[in-house]
């Protein structure tokens, strides 16, 4: 009978040194994971705020493939809802705040547990890659939450692994997107031509996009300075295409509505008259130019046509990158005149 009461005593110090333990352990905890994702802010950012795009990165649902996902009516931005369904164990999430590109603050309920705060910081970075910090916080945790913690290793164990592995796959999801392209070649149509203000120079193959740009804008801005009505998108006028000697000598051209004499002797007037043409149309990064071209040039071979002796070579930029930091959304026209 002694026996009994001695172990049952110890049984009793053994609960109550163990409920002080959980009892001491912090109120609160903070797990915060970084990765640098090479991409502009704005795309890592626009993928992270609507939850549809959630299911191919989720570290959860990797680890659970039967998870089911519920979208809510609204995933996108504030409001956003979505949740889950693990074997029994039921959670939601929503979108409480957020500063487009820079921030994005949610509410994260799992089961009974006391909900969490869930933020996000996107950091750009001068080489156009971006910092991206997952945190996930909690305050004034009930015993039963402590106890868990306690005896499961705590957050940073439960959580960690996982927010690193997110990262991960948030990384390579987002490299995937931004290299999606297609060339789809339209076929032989007219070119209707006209009037444009350019601006020519020479350069290595390697430095032509960068040159593009500097002049583009250079155009650009003589138009924008003088009130000068652009008749239409920008686009690059080709002179002299010299992989030889790697060199490109080309006009970076905006197009008017009539004839304008400029006052800077580098910007010049030129015109363009109506011509027949292969069509082709680029969708996605520019890197792909060259393809591009490649796949127009193909077409006029298979289908016996012939292309003009020192005819008009034109790559028209629908939407400029400086505009649109996902280069997938990046799109221009081909226009090779033929006979």
């Amino acid at each position: 009978m002694k026996v009994f009461k001695y172990l049952l005593l110890l049984l009793l110090i053994l609960v109550i040194g163990l409920s002080i333990y959980i009892a001491v352990q912090p109120n609160s905890y903070e797990v915060t994971r970084t990765r640098t994702i090479a991409a502009p802010q704005a795309v890592v950012y626009e993928n992270v705020i609507d939850f549809k795009n959630w299911e191919s990165w989720n570290p959860w649902i990797e680890a659970n493939p039967d998870m089911e996902i519920t979208l809510g009516e609204q995933t996108h931005g504030v409001d956003g809802h979505y949740s889950w369904n693990a074997n029994g164990d039921i959670g939601s999430m929503t979108t409480t705040a957020s500063t487009p590109h820079a921030s994005i603050s949610q509410e994260l309920q799992f089961g009974d547990y006391p909900k969490s705060d869930v933020n996000w910081t996107f950091d750009a970075n001068d080489d156009g890659t971006t910092d991206v910090s997952w945190t996930i916080s909690g305050e004034n945790l009930p015993f039963g939450f402590k106890m868990w913690m306690a005896f499961s290793g705590g957050m940073e164990k439960q959580i960690g692994p996982d927010y690193e592995r997110g990262l991960e796959k948030l990384d390579s999801v987002v490299q995937a997107e931004m290299k999606v392209y297609s060339i789809k070649v339209e076929g032989v149509t007219q070119h209707s031509g006209g009037y444009y203000l350019y601006k020519t120079a020479a350069t290595k193959f390697n430095d032509f996009d960068e040159k593009t740009t500097t002049l583009l804008g250079e155009v650009g801005a003589y138009a924008i300075t003088h009130n000068i009505s652009m008749a239409g998108k920008p686009y690059i006028l080709y002179n002299k295409w010299d992989i030889e000697n790697d060199a490109i000598i080309f006009s970076a051209c905006i197009p008017t509505y009539s004839r304008i004499i400029s006052e800077e002797p580098e910007i010049l007037t030129g015109q363009l008259e109506s011509f027949k043409t292969v069509k082709t149309v680029l969708q996605g990064d520019f890197s792909n130019m060259k393809e591009a071209w490649d796949t127009t040039m193909t077409y006029v071979t298979d289908n016996n046509l012939k292309v003009v002796e020192d005819g008009p070579m034109l790559q028209t930029y629908l939407t400029m990158p400086e505009n649109y930091p996902n280069p997938a959304e990046w799109k221009a026209e081909i226009y090779l005149a033929v006979e």
